[in-house]
């Protein structure tokens, strides 16, 4: 029962934070650039935000970003950091659909336990592969971004691949630790069912019984 509820809570963990890597994914306020105050440069219209796939800016009646198309010449950081956080996404959904299936109250047929904690091991595998190339993106972007431009703020984007990322960490490495079977369990099974089945050999019947019956 301990072992259910640590994969469940592990499980909820991991979906919010794959949730969490596809919206930072997906839009693009990972960083806030600029030269001087923040009031100062939406004056200016030179308040930047600086994202995987856009650049934009943001002033006090103008939003508009341009699209980074020119994947050649993009810095080496922003080309990473597309490809892991791509990976991030994608590896999130088989890894999800596994830790789900492995489930106690869901049965694929007849199948053994040992097969449910193969695949729930499997899947908190992918989960930590994809927290880990969340935590490269999240940390590489805004360190290569404050060398090319000058860093001022994070932006919603990083905050909420920083919290997807922790997430995943923590539900693939409950995942993958309830599901491992122990050998204590194991040979406690072996001792209850030979206590039920009683000695293989039984010795000879007694004789009590057909002396007293000569009695």
């Amino acid at each position: 029962m301990a072992n259910t509820c640590v994969q469940f809570t592990g499980f909820v963990m991991s979906f919010l934070g794959w949730i969490g890597l596809i919206i930072a994914t997906a839009t693009n306020e990972w960083v806030v650039t600029c030269k001087y105050n923040m009031n100062t440069c939406k004056k200016m219209d030179e308040l930047e935000a600086k994202g995987l796939w856009a650049d934009c800016v943001i002033s006090t009646a103008l939003y508009h970003c341009i699209t980074l198309t020119q994947i050649l010449e993009l810095p080496a950081y922003i080309q990473t950091s597309r490809a892991l956080m791509v990976t991030a996404s994608i590896l999130g959904l088989p890894a999800v659909a596994l830790v789900l299936m492995s489930m106690s109250c869901i049965n694929l047929g007849s199948e053994p336990e040992s097969a449910k904690n193969k695949r729930s091991v499997f899947g908190g595998i992918l989960i930590l592969l994809t927290s880990f190339c969340g935590i490269v993106s999240t940390v590489w972007f805004p360190i290569g971004a404050h060398h090319e431009r000058g860093l001022m703020s994070f932006g919603f984007s990083l905050y909420s691949g920083w919290v997807g990322t922790a997430l995943c960490l923590l539900g693939g490495c409950m995942i993958t630790c309830c599901s491992v079977d122990t050998p204590a369990t194991y040979t406690d099974n072996n001792r209850f069912y030979y206590s039920k089945q009683g000695p293989a050999h039984p010795g000879p019947p007694s004789t009590n019984h057909a002396k007293s019956a000569h009695v």
